[in-house]
């Protein structure tokens, strides 16, 4: 592949990473919850199997203790998560989603679920699957970050 058609197709991932992340947010604030950011999203999806320490979330962010903690601090302000005692580390503090948490992440699964029906009627659903059987023999595993 030339350098040129590699430059090509890593504009329109990363276009349509952008896309696809705008496009979920604007669906969950349509729906209602008002005041979150992009960013919130992504450590939703770190605090949904069964919450993090802020060390954690910060981890999977890749960003600094004290950013994850203003952010969790913005969050629990906004009634998306609470802060609970640890089970295991009686000096930790376990992050958790509350129900407006976890409904906020139903709305960006839907949204989510509305661009890929888009992405379907344009390619088909064959394309689309193919698509993301493709992307995840190359997409990295491990967390899902915002481009910072």
């Amino acid at each position: 592949m030339q350098n040129s058609e590699a430059m090509a197709l890593s504009a329109a991932l990363l276009a349509a990473a952008g896309e696809l992340t705008q496009r979920i947010h604007e669906g969950v604030v349509a729906r209602g919850f008002e005041g979150v950011r992009p960013a919130h999203g992504f450590a939703f999806a770190r605090l949904a199997p069964g919450g993090a320490t802020v060390t954690e979330l910060a981890a999977h962010l890749g960003v600094t203790k004290q950013a994850a903690s203003q952010l969790v601090d913005d969050i629990v302000r906004r009634g998306y998560a609470e802060r609970r005692a640890h089970p295991g580390d009686a000096r930790a503090r376990l992050v958790v989603l509350t129900e407006r948490g976890w409904a906020c992440t139903r709305a960006a699964e839907e949204a989510a679920a509305e661009v890929v029906r888009e992405w379907s009627d344009l390619l088909g659903e064959g394309e689309v699957r193919a698509l993301r059987d493709r992307l995840g023999r190359i997409a990295p595993y491990g967390p899902l970050r915002p481009a910072w």
